[in-house]
């Protein structure tokens, strides 16, 4: 039995869901609300941050990264062609590229700054960050997704999926950190046809219908965040 301890809003959590459900595989959800700091989570993860993988009979797995690449390890082979890890080495390194590239990068730079700012500061105590938002920080992420959203275009302009020929990680790191900011009405669609025509090839897939129903208190979705046509 897999346990997820996630956050719906967070992106890395919503990226192993998405993994998850590409995988075919069946996961018991547990809201974390790591500025909480609760002391029995800081044990499965001392970094504290979502989302973290627990399968019974192995160590807790934290981290996105760690997650995806211990999922393939384990479960990738049943996916046989469609594998999200590709089988070449230069296959594999590009996915990783790009998977790294909106972990860490695009959650640096504009959904993580827009989660933060918008929707955990207004539950965290004021000592432990908590606040009213930084609006310098919001003008900077929507100024930031600009060039990631021209980005997904020329890549997706070149190829039929992010990394290649075949959905990846990649197409599911990038939509799932997306999706949260979708799901505020902040990412600029109108400005690049290719990446909203391959965003909603994405968000189309089975796996991504749990995730579109979820809503958040307090923080409607914006109007087209659910509709599959935009």
């Amino acid at each position: 039995m897999l346990t997820l301890f996630h956050h719906p809003f967070c992106p890395h959590s919503r990226f192993i869901r998405l993994a998850l459900g590409e995988l075919g595989l069946e996961a018991r959800l547990i809201e974390e609300r790591v500025w909480d700091r609760r002391e029995a989570f800081l044990v499965l993860n001392p970094a504290g941050t979502t989302p973290v993988l627990v399968e019974e009979g192995y160590p807790a797995v934290p981290g996105a990264a760690v997650i995806a690449e211990y999922l393939d390890e384990t479960h990738g082979g049943e996916l046989g062609n469609h594998r999200l890890m590709p089988a070449s080495p230069a296959g594999r390194v590009e996915v990783r590229r790009l998977t790294g590239w909106f972990n860490d990068k695009f959650f640096d730079e504009v959904s993580g700054p827009m989660v933060m700012e918008r929707f955990y500061k207004r539950h965290m105590r004021i000592e432990n960050g908590g606040g009213p938002p930084d609006t310098d920080a919001i003008r900077a992420a929507r100024a930031n997704i600009r060039y990631h959203l021209a980005y997904i275009g020329w890549l997706v302009r070149t190829r039929d999926w992010l990394a290649g020929e075949q959905l990846s990680y990649a197409d599911l790191a990038a939509a799932a950190h997306l999706s949260s900011v979708d799901y505020l009405g902040d990412v600029p669609w109108s400005e690049d046809e290719a990446a909203k025509t391959w965003y909603a090839r994405v968000k189309s897939r089975p796996s991504f219908r749990a995730i579109l129903t979820e809503t958040l208190p307090g923080v409607p979705a914006s109007e087209h965040y659910a509709n599959l046509d935009f």
